[in-house]
């Protein structure tokens, strides 16, 4: 076995480590445009010395493509439209859970594919989402609407100090020799199209559009 591949391997995984170190952690958990080209650019730089070129030259053109990747971030941090341009801004897919469809269609995003996302974030229907963005990284943000939001450990202490609250008021409209006679809830949630059953029979509650199915 050649000896200088064992080494020549050794110093790319050193060296493709410390470029990445250099580029930040950012870099490698939620990339934008600008650093999936240049990480793509440093994973086919690290194989050429393998294949027989200058590791040394290698290793300087990845520094560079990490410097450069370096200078753009500080750039959209001095200036709102250099991150315009390299970045993107955010797009509002679902509003009030009306689909957003001239949105969807500019995105080349459909229906399918984003109740795929929502379900990933454990949305069961449109109706529940207040506000579903397209982040720049490619990942959705979701805002739930109220009556949809998980409960806050504040909103079980409020919870608890109604209830101790309503116990005072029976109690006292006991002692006075009235009966309390609780109302039947209503419930205010809004019946939508469920995702996950969508899943199981394969077709939709309520039809997209046809342009986005």
């Amino acid at each position: 076995m050649d000896m200088h591949l064992i080494w020549k391997a050794i110093l790319v995984v050193l060296g493709g480590t410390l470029l990445l170190r250099i580029a930040g952690r950012k870099s490698i958990s939620q990339m934008s445009l600008a650093q999936v080209v240049i990480m793509i650019g440093i994973g086919s730089l690290l194989v050429q010395p393998i294949a027989g070129e200058s590791i040394w030259t290698t290793l300087f053109v990845g520094l560079i493509l990490v410097v450069s990747l370096v200078v753009i971030e500080y750039m959209q941090i001095k200036a709102d439209w250099v991150e315009k341009f390299i970045t993107g801004r955010s797009k509002v897919l679902i509003k009030d859970g009306e689909l957003q469809t001239d949105t969807l269609k500019r995105l080349r995003l459909t229906v399918d594919q984003l109740e795929m996302k929502l379900r990933q974030n454990q949305i069961r229907t449109l109706s529940d989402v207040q506000e579903a963005t397209l982040e720049p990284n490619g990942q959705v943000g979701v805002i739930l609407k109220e009556s949809s939001r998980p409960a806050t450990n504040q909103d079980v202490q409020l919870l608890k100090q109604e209830i101790f609250a309503l116990k005072q008021m029976i109690g006292s409209l006991s002692l006075h020799g009235q009966q309390y006679k609780p109302q039947s809830p209503v419930s205010g949630k809004e019946e939508g199209n469920d995702l996950f059953k969508e899943v199981a029979t394969e077709s939709h509650t309520i039809e997209p559009p046809r342009s986005l199915q």
